[in-house]
């Protein structure tokens, strides 16, 4: 880096910290670009928090055949408008002080009857004088430009409005892309991450390569290889030109970025397949790393492997937060990675260097045949995990010695061990797999963290629920050229349908950034409703052993929101809850509950309109559509 660039640099690290969301809005999914989620206003604070009342409720509007149930959305909110993604690829602008549409965006075209959430997770935001744009990265393939006054296409962006995202991503055929996560804005150009089709049953697959276009007329500035091709760094961590045919690898959940350093930061995904890397062999760069990018060339800064060839599917989750925070007398402006294996890797976002040593630990090996697993896996020295890690039978349910028996019992069907344990075949050993804890639904997930950007104390939900990873034979039906492939339940069954480790199955844990310490860890809630229910448990405290729901967090300069989050799919169906707490940051204690329609699907966010303070979320449940609610105060 030469001197210039370094006084640039310096200058813009002491002239802009991160302060979270500014003049009351909310402009990127995250509140401001490095995800904080964190409001500076307090108009609502502790004396008060009881008192918020609803002030308007906004059904979620769709074109497609089904309406949506699990409402994954943070709006946006600018001017007084509110801008969410709703329905089939649709965009809407709401005001923000009634809840009344504005205008709602219908691409033409589009695919009716989408699984639930196809709506996606929300939409960004550019301006420029007086153009101002919502662009959505939809989960059919396009990126849209739409006028943010009018709800209409920007005729002059890309073709009519649209950049079909399928084009300029790989010289091989590309059946499908998308994605449920928004693009997001760093100056002029969109940074836009896409998923390809999934593989599994096939060795090939389609890359996930991150492009940046130009704000104003969709052209595409530069595109990152997140699957090294012929040539560049990284390629030879691909053994056996494995980096020809393997796919994925690309970014599914949210970005980061620092506006004034012009960086923009990917949480990457595993490689194909998500279990059995016996065709893609060595540590497979850029999977499962966090990738600090120059959004203006595209230009790789720094890289850090969080998992090395990875065979857990443990994706990098969630937008990565920016934090600055002073370290034995040093300041630091980072970057904090939360992690599905219930880790935060915390990074200077500018050079990339561990703010605290990070250990390559020996991990247990894989006896797949063709499966080449890597020795070592990072492990941080701090902070400590915020989950519990591998699985033993001190980790099984214990309420009572009858259930605990049969969790034994039950588990001893499985391979058990450490973090990193790998998948093992069905049947081997007369064993139904390999259990792991956390699963690939985390830990962490893609609600991610939040930060008190004054403290430097980051607050992370999470999930404490094991998998099943069994691989086998694929079937001999001539569709699959894969050694391996999962197969059988992904939830393991606990005792009396009970799930198979002890509680809390939710929890928030704070951690002091500038010490790497844990500050405290709460229960997120009480029980799922079928352990509250279950007769076997009638006579015993049931309230405070957390919520298996995704749940996401909004911090105020006086307090932290969390809801119970919505349900997780398969074994978790049933997790989440329709409360919304009111914390005290400090010590973790509730101050306030507000009972919901319906669970939290969305992360919480704030802001301020016509001198009163916002929360709104969305929200929705098993036979309640998908809407956004808002309170406030009286």
């Amino acid at each position: 880096m030469n001197l210039i660039r370094c006084a640039l640099i310096c200058f813009s690290i002491s002239a802009f910290a991160q302060t979270g969301t500014r003049d009351g809005e909310w402009r990127f999914n995250g509140g401001d670009g490095g995800s904080t989620k964190y409001v500076p206003f307090s108009q609502i604070n502790v004396l008060n928090v009881s008192d918020l009342e609803v002030a308007w409720r906004w059904k979620a509007v769709t074109s497609g055949e089904y309406p949506d149930y699990n409402y994954e959305v943070t709006p946006l909110m600018v001017d007084g408008v509110l801008f969410t993604s709703t329905g089939a690829s649709e965009v809407a602008a709401i005001d923000a002080g009634t809840g009344k549409t504005k205008w709602v965006f219908t691409p033409e075209n589009h695919v009716n009857g989408r699984r639930p959430g196809s709506s996606g997770r929300g939409v960004a935001y550019w301006e420029s004088g007086a153009h101002k744009r919502v662009f959505h990265n939809a989960i059919d393939g396009r990126l849209f430009a739409i006028d943010a006054a009018t709800g209409k296409l920007c005729e002059d962006f890309g073709d009519a409005g649209v950049v079909h995202l399928k084009n300029e991503l790989s010289d091989r055929p590309v059946p499908r892309v998308g994605s449920s996560s928004p693009a997001i804005v760093v100056g002029d150009v969109v940074v836009v991450q896409v998923v390809a089709s999934i593989g599994g049953s096939t060795k090939e697959a389609i890359p996930g390569h991150i492009r940046g276009y130009d704000a104003r007329t969709g052209e595409r500035l530069w595109i990152f290889h997140t699957v090294p091709q012929a040539g560049e760094a990284g390629v030879e961590t691909w053994e056996n030109d494995s980096w020809r045919y393997t796919g994925n690898a690309g970014v599914w959940t949210l970005l980061s970025a620092d506006q004034e350093l012009g960086y923009v930061y990917l949480p990457l995904e595993t490689a194909t397949n998500d279990w059995y890397g016996g065709h893609r062999v060595g540590d497979n760069l850029f999977a499962e790393s966090l990738v600090c990018l120059d959004a203006k060339t595209g230009e790789r800064v720094w890289h850090y492997q969080t998992i090395h060839h990875g065979l857990w599917d443990y994706d990098l989750p969630a937008a990565p937060v920016l934090c600055d925070i002073t370290v034995d007398g040093r300041d630091i402006n980072a970057v904090a990675q939360v992690t599905k294996q219930g880790y935060c890797f915390v990074f200077d976002r500018v050079t990339g260097e561990p703010v605290w040593p990070i250990d390559e630990v020996p991990v247990p090996q894989s006896m797949v045949p063709g499966e080449f697993s890597s020795p070592t896996q990072p492990r941080p020295s701090k902070p400590a995990p915020f989950e519990p890690q591998g699985i033993s039978e001190d980790n099984l349910f214990d309420l009572t010695p009858e259930l605990h028996r049969e969790a034994k019992e039950i588990a001893a069907q499985y391979e058990m061990g450490p973090l990193f344990t790998p998948p093992s075949i069905l049947g081997v050993n007369d064993k139904q797999g390999t259990l792991a804890l956390p699963g690939y639904g985390g830990g962490a997930n893609w609600p991610g963290a939040s930060l008190d950007v004054e403290e430097g104390v980051i607050y992370i939900p999470s999930v404490t629920v094991p998998i099943v990873m069994a691989v086998d034979r694929p079937p001999d039906t001539g569709r699959s050229n894969v050694d391996y492939m999962r197969v059988g339940p992904i939830y393991p069954t606990g005792p009396d349908g009970l799930p198979l480790v002890k509680p809390p199955w939710g929890r928030i844990t704070a951690i002091d950034l500038n010490t790497g310490e844990h500050l405290w860890m709460v229960p997120n809630g009480a029980a799922p409703k079928k352990v509250r229910e279950h007769p076997a448990l009638k006579d015993i405290d049931t309230s405070n052993m957390g919520q298996n729901g995704r749940a996401g967090a909004l911090v105020t300069k006086t307090l932290l929101f969390v809801g119970e989050g919505g349900g997780l799919r398969g074994g978790g169906k049933g997790g989440g809850g329709p409360i919304l707490r009111a914390y005290n940051k400090e010590t973790g204690a509730v101050i306030a509950e507000h009972t919901l329609p319906g669970g939290t699907t969305g992360v919480p966010m704030s802001f301020m309109h016509e001198g009163k303070q916002y929360i709104c979320v969305a929200i929705g449940a098993e036979g309640l559509e998908a809407e956004l609610i808002a309170l406030s105060l009286p």
